[in-house]
């Protein structure tokens, strides 16, 4: 699920207290506090809380508490914003909000039968090996630079690249500029990233840069298309965002499912953790699309009626031919 794919909640242990309006009260003050999205999402934090405090009583038991600040949390539209207790964690589920756009089975069976496993990476060619194929599927898996390196190079001759991240729900993002490193042989300004650090909703810092310094090894440097969808989420939509500053690289398929903003949190009195966005991340131009998703360069979809094809891979085939 998204909430084990993406960065650790940070803890802050406060005595407490078991009273429901008492933990509500404590997190709804915490989100007012630092949450970095309401007046880009349009949110009446204030009317949401009318809303809520409501159902609840002082002596409301535990599952009803849960159920009330879940659904509040949720008026965030927000995966990175989660409600952990001993029984339960609450999500938005951001890839729901659109159709699945990646078959596994589709490009094992129909396209590379012969398909190679290194570290993180499965791969193969394709168009009769004038294209490389290359599938990360979680930023949470780990990687060698020697892995990389081998990838690589497996796929030095070839004319042009497909690194496929659809479905990929996030994870280290350090992960981000080691990959992205091999992709070019320039520094590169890539977005801006600005934290909330002031009691009003529009109170941010500086605009904080986002370099790609390229790696000193082995680089690919020849065209790159990236598959997206709305199951890109957390770390893979800040990499699809950067690869905007990358002229080699084009993104085909559908809008990634955000997550751009990292995650921070706490203890309520009661003992039960949360987290939720407490930064934005930005393009070249100041635009923050990285909360409703990257948009791709072009536009395809998995056509579900012919499991045999996928048509999003098709387009990237093309477009590097």
């Amino acid at each position: 699920m998204i909430f084990s794919s993406c960065e650790k909640i940070l803890f802050k242990p406060d005595k407490g207290s078991r009273d429901a309006l008492v933990n509500f009260d404590y997190l709804w003050n915490e989100v007012d506090k630092k949450y970095s999205y309401f007046e880009l999402k349009n949110i009446d934090w204030n009317a949401i809380r009318d809303k809520y405090r409501s159902l609840l009583l002082s002596n409301s038991t535990d599952e009803q508490l849960f159920e009330v600040m879940a659904k509040m949390l949720n008026e965030l539209r927000d995966d990175h914003t989660n409600l952990v207790s001993p029984f339960n964690i609450s999500s938005y589920n951001v890839f729901l909000t659109a159709p699945e756009n990646y078959r596994e089975r589709t490009i094992i069976e129909h396209y590379i039968p012969d398909m190679w496993q290194t570290s993180a990476f499965a791969h193969g060619f394709l168009d009769s090996q004038e294209i490389g194929y290359i599938r990360y599927g979680s930023f949470m898996s780990e990687f060698s630079d020697d892995a990389l390196d081998f990838v690589l190079k497996r796929y030095r001759n070839t004319k042009g690249m497909v690194f496929d991240v659809r479905q990929n729900g996030g994870g280290n993002l350090f992960n981000v500029p080691k990959i992205l490193s091999r992709f070019t042989d320039t520094k590169i300004l890539a977005a801006y990233n600005i934290t909330r650090n002031g009691p009003r909703h529009n109170d941010f810092s500086e605009r904080e840069h986002f370099y790609i310094t390229p790696y000193s090894g082995e680089k690919y440097l020849k065209p790159v298309v990236v598959l997206i969808d709305r199951g890109s989420y957390s770390a893979t939509t800040f990499f699809s965002l950067v690869t905007k500053a990358f002229p080699n690289i084009t993104l085909i398929g559908d809008t990634t499912g955000g997550g751009g903003g990292l995650p921070n949190g706490g203890q309520l009195p009661n003992g039960w953790t949360y987290r939720f966005s407490i930064s934005q991340l930005l393009d070249l131009n100041g635009a923050n699309y990285a909360e409703a998703g990257v948009p791709p360069d072009i536009k395809a979809a998995f056509d579900w009626s012919d499991v045999t094809k996928d048509k999003i891979l098709d387009r990237a085939i093309l477009e590097l031919q």
